[in-house]
């Protein structure tokens, strides 16, 4: 048995399929509801412009792009986004808390030591968040809200996402082998 697979005293994984179909019914009802889709960075984003408006109100006062999540003075509490991001990080630990699957490891193969992968993790972590930035949303909002819209710019990054992966993968392969 791999480390990847279930350990004989967890749930089996859900079925992807209908994992996939609950994603879609929850991104149906995010559009229903509130009147847009999904998307993680718009929490970080007014979260990160609330906290500078405390700690540097001059410098966020003078930035344009502070300014667009400041402007109509709402606490980053109330930006529904927020409450998204933290259901989502509840929801994955009481998922995995119920399957028996929560532990504290580093995923990685028999090639590389803790250091590096956790170095290469957040660097990717790092390029994925500048990335986010320079494309005014994350990859969760891109694929899943601007791909439910047809959005032709979402579809082209998300064929984008799968080339970079799949080329950065050629070189990181070394470490699962």
């Amino acid at each position: 048995m791999s480390e990847y697979e279930p350990s004989p005293g967890d749930s089996p994984y859900m079925n992807p399929y209908l994992a996939g179909v609950g994603l879609g019914l929850v991104l149906l009802a995010a559009f229903v509801l509130m009147g847009r889709g999904l998307g993680a960075s718009g929490a970080f984003s007014s979260t990160v412009a609330w906290l500078m408006s405390v700690f540097a109100p001059a410098h966020a006062q003078a930035s344009e792009y502070y300014q667009g999540y400041l402007s109509d003075g709402t606490h980053p509490l109330k930006a529904w986004l927020v409450f998204e991001v933290l259901g989502v990080m509840a929801g994955a630990l009481f998922s995995g808390l119920l399957a028996g699957r929560v532990r504290l490891s580093v995923e990685k193969g028999p090639r590389v030591s803790n250091g590096p992968r956790l170095a290469a993790a957040f660097t990717g972590g790092m390029l994925m968040a500048i990335g986010a930035h320079l494309a005014r949303g994350c990859t969760s909002g891109q694929a899943l809200s601007g791909g439910a819209l047809l959005n032709a710019g979402s579809w082209a990054f998300m064929l984008m996402v799968f080339v970079g992966g799949y080329a950065t993968a050629y070189f990181m392969r070394w470490q699962w082998r």
